[in-house]
């Protein structure tokens, strides 16, 4: 009997480039961890280099020959994700401004998309797993509304850190996913 791969990301011969991107945000979450004092500018920084990273990741994964199932959501996502890391990069004061902002934008954008996937993948066998992932992503993102509405820099740093490496593991995971299946 042939497997059946149903899958709302699609499969692409690029996943390991998804895997290096989640692999990026673990060790970029795990440091903004252990060394806080680096600097909350320095973290908004990293984090917007890796965002645009992530959204050229997937507009390539979105524009290849075999594009991804689902290819509309990989370019909305890569072009906020994009937009969102280059105004980050762009100046250090605006990104201290507004960076818990916009990544209460992203987290709650990926919670909806979490949401959308679990709802087209309702025939796979742990397809709810994905509403667990949309509305953790959700309560991320409304964290980080919180922590900008405060101003508490502390709260961010802690949220910021927790954020990337739960989004790096759910990203890494997620590539193993698009990995094409061999045909015997």
């Amino acid at each position: 009997m042939k497997p059946i791969n149903i899958n709302y990301l699609g499969t692409t011969r690029l996943w390991w480039l998804v895997l290096l991107i989640g692999i990026l945000l673990v060790i970029g979450g795990f440091a903004y961890w252990f060394w806080p004092t680096a600097g909350y500018a320095v973290a908004s920084q990293i984090f917007g280099w890796l965002l645009i990273l992530a959204g050229v990741v997937q507009l390539c994964v979105a524009a290849g020959p075999h594009p991804a199932k689902g290819w509309g959501w990989w370019i909305a996502g890569g072009v906020i994700d994009m937009f969102i890391g280059f105004m980050l990069v762009r100046s250090i004061i605006l990104s201290e401004m507004v960076f818990p902002y916009f990544l209460a934008i992203i987290f709650i954008f990926w919670g909806v998309e979490a949401f959308f996937g679990a709802a087209a993948g309702r025939r796979i066998k742990y397809w709810w797993l994905g509403i667990i992932n949309g509305i953790v992503l959700c309560l991320i993102g409304f964290f980080f509304l919180e922590a900008g509405w405060l101003s508490d820099m502390l709260m961010t740093s802690f949220l910021a850190s927790i954020a990337f490496i739960y989004w790096g593991f759910t990203v890494a995971i997620a590539s193993y996913e698009m990995k094409p299946v061999k045909k015997e």
